[in-house]
């Protein structure tokens, strides 16, 4: 059954960055195979509100393997109590694979919300950063913007399905958001990751949709 697109509904594109491409620094599983069907869907106007998420990293970031001494890509240490995925060094600020991909047409998109940007504390999530040094997960300013124009149902998408999206459609679950993850606009780091993101979500009553319920005939 077709869903239909409420006015208080926004799309959320995560972090849909050339770096997160195929060839880029931290490469998602056939992640430019996305980008025909977000254009489809940001050009065919079925969402009122649009954000975009964008991974903006400093030099030296704390997330960053090359950051930490003798350490690798993928090992994880603790930081601030919680565990810590160390990255390769991707989506540098000003640099072409942290732009916001250049083969979108994004004239429908209503903001951009930069995250990771602190130098010592990562972001998954378009909504909070990670665990900071004080314990808590600051604040985007996602939530208040999409809540000062009547949101209150939100469609994620982008990359990656198990890191980026699923904390976005996470957080916006307990922020007090309806939350659909769409399915086939995603892709994982790993393709391995496909299982236990989707019983993630369905456990958390994620729902589960593909972009063509949501398209126009």
């Amino acid at each position: 059954m077709d869903h239909a697109v409420s006015p208080q509904a926004a799309l959320i594109v995560v972090d849909l960055q050339p770096d997160f491409m195929p060839g880029g620094a931290l490469a998602c599983h056939e992640g430019d195979a996305l980008v025909p069907g977000i254009d489809r869907l940001l050009r065919s106007r079925v969402f009122r509100h649009v954000v975009a998420t964008q991974d903006w990293h400093p030099r030296g970031h704390v997330s960053f393997a090359g950051s930490h001494r003798g350490s690798k890509p993928f090992e994880q240490i603790t930081l601030y109590g919680q565990p810590q995925t160390l990255w390769p060094d991707h989506c540098v600020q000003g640099t072409p694979g942290a732009a916001l991909h250049p083969g979108i047409d994004w004239s429908a998109l209503d903001v951009v919300i930069r995250k990771g940007s602190d130098p010592g504390v990562d972001s998954y999530s378009g909504f909070r950063e990670n665990h900071g040094p004080a314990g808590r997960r600051p604040p985007t300013g996602l939530a208040g913007w999409l809540r000062e124009r009547g949101v209150d149902e939100v469609f994620v998408c982008g990359l990656a399905r198990d890191v980026c999206v699923l904390w976005t459609a996470q957080d916006a679950l307990e922020l007090g958001f309806r939350a659909r993850l769409l399915w086939d606009l995603s892709r994982p780091v790993t393709p391995a990751s496909d299982d236990a993101t989707r019983a993630a979500l369905l456990a958390q009553g994620i729902a589960i949709v593909e972009a063509g319920e949501l398209l126009p005939d």
